[in-house]
């Protein structure tokens, strides 16, 4: 309750206070406690302004201390993006690679003469990931590859020439005197039996 005038003029007459000094001691005294009450007022309303503030510092304290906690699961969580985007460069650089490898391996075929439509079913049996490109930019063991293309494939080579009376080149034999196929016979036989169904043998 605030302490009105009237109540300080009456407890300063009972204590004695003289008539002419009255009104200037009432001043001082309600001036002091409206003082007195306004500070409280002040100091009342940091109180509460803090106590609002309360909830939002503890969430930021609770925040905190979770993420001191979870310390380790950041770390986790930054080393497996890290893991993630160096698989990924791996496996860019492993597409860039094979189609290099695709490019070079079509241009040693064509180099060879091998039937341009063959190319497709050629390199799908090719394990390329055995191919090595050298830093000049060619196949690695470039003589051993063009060997194996002209034994492997040579049924899908293309010749150019039309020679007549010459004597055909016996087949192929390992040794037993069973004819032994190349490679490009062996696929053609495949891709017909799948068209045809397996060809009856006499």
């Amino acid at each position: 309750m605030a302490l009105t005038k009237n109540q300080v003029r009456e407890i300063l007459s009972a204590a004695g206070v003289a008539s002419d000094k009255m009104d200037e001691a009432v001043n001082k005294i309600v001036d002091g406690h409206v003082t007195s009450i306004n500070a409280l007022r002040e100091e009342r309303d940091g109180y509460k302004a803090d106590a609002e503030k309360l909830p939002g510092v503890q969430k930021e304290l609770d925040d905190l201390k979770k993420t001191v906690a979870d310390g380790g699961n950041w770390e986790k969580k930054y080393n497996d993006k890290n893991t993630e985007l160096e698989n990924f460069k791996a496996e860019v650089q492993k597409e860039k690679d094979t189609a290099t490898k695709k490019s070079l391996y079509r241009g040693l075929l064509k180099e060879l003469k091998v039937d341009e439509k063959r190319f497709d079913t050629i390199l799908k049996v090719t394990d390329l990931d055995k191919l090595k490109v050298t830093k000049d930019g060619t196949l690695d063991k470039l003589d051993e590859l063009k060997a194996s293309v002209k034994n492997e494939w040579a049924d899908f080579i293309v010749t150019d020439k039309t020679e007549g009376g010459k004597v055909e080149t016996p087949p192929a034999s390992n040794g037993s005197g069973a004819k032994t196929e190349s490679r490009a016979a062996q696929l053609q036989a495949q891709y017909q039996a799948r068209l045809y169904g397996e060809a009856k043998k006499n």
